[in-house]
């Protein structure tokens, strides 16, 4: 899964494992974006202002990060294939 777009099928699926796949690849998704914008503003090549604390940022990235692994531990529990 590469964008949102992508994700767009199995979120609207009859099927509770497709609809939990979506769920898992758009928080991915936006995980790593977050990452991306993080590391680029440690590195001062991010090319706007953010207009709340990056330590606040730091903080959602990490809650998402710890989501992810949740997700992942569900998925395995109930034998849910994340590609």
């Amino acid at each position: 899964m590469g964008t949102l777009n992508d994700t767009v099928a199995l979120m609207l699926s009859g099927d509770y494992k497709d609809r939990f796949k979506a769920e898992y690849y758009q928080l991915k998704i936006r995980h790593e974006k977050l990452l991306n914008m993080l590391a680029r503003h440690d590195t001062g090549t991010l090319d706007f202002e953010p207009t709340c604390a990056i330590g606040l940022l730091a903080e959602q990235c990490g809650a998402m990060g710890h989501y992810l692994r949740i997700l992942e531990a569900r998925a395995k529990a109930e034998g849910i294939a994340l590609d």
